[in-house]
C-alpha cells in the first residue's frame, strides 16, 4: 500500500511540474537594426512592427554603424545600443500598453519607426 502512495505522489509531482512549467510564457522574438547606412527597422519575423499585444518580447538588436544607437521610447523606454557601438544586443522587456518610437537619437528627423501595443 505504501509503494502505491509512494508512486501516486510522485505521478502527481511530475504532473504538476508539467503543467507548471508548459504554462510559463516566453518572450516573442523581436529583430531591430540600425545602419550600416540610414535605416532603421523593427521586425517580428520578416514582417514590419507595426502593432503588438502586451507581454513579454526579447529585442535582438544589430547596431552596424558606430554613428547610430537604437532607442526604444513609449510605456517602457530602453536604449538598446549607442552612438560608438558596433554589434548585437539582447534584451527581454515586457511592453504594456501604448505608443511607442524606436529612433536613432542623432539621426530622428529621417530614422524612426512606431508602433502600438494593445
Amino acid at each position: 500500500m505504501t509503494r502505491i502512495l509512494t508512486l501516486f505522489a510522485v505521478g502527481v509531482t511530475g504532473l504538476a511540474l508539467a503543467a507548471a512549467t508548459a504554462a510559463a510564457p516566453t518572450a516573442t522574438k523581436l529583430t531591430g537594426t540600425v545602419g550600416p547606412g540610414f535605416t532603421i527597422t523593427l521586425k517580428k519575423g520578416t514582417a514590419k512592427v507595426t502593432k503588438l499585444k502586451a507581454g513579454k518580447y526579447t529585442f535582438v538588436i544589430s547596431d552596424k554603424s558606430k554613428i547610430h544607437n537604437f532607442h526604444l521610447k513609449g510605456p517602457v523606454g530602453k536604449v538598446f545600443t549607442t552612438v560608438k557601438f558596433k554589434g548585437t544586443k539582447t534584451v527581454t522587456l515586457t511592453l504594456k500598453k501604448g505608443k511607442y518610437t524606436y529612433v536613432c537619437d542623432p539621426h530622428a528627423s529621417s530614422m524612426h519607426g512606431s508602433f502600438t501595443v494593445t
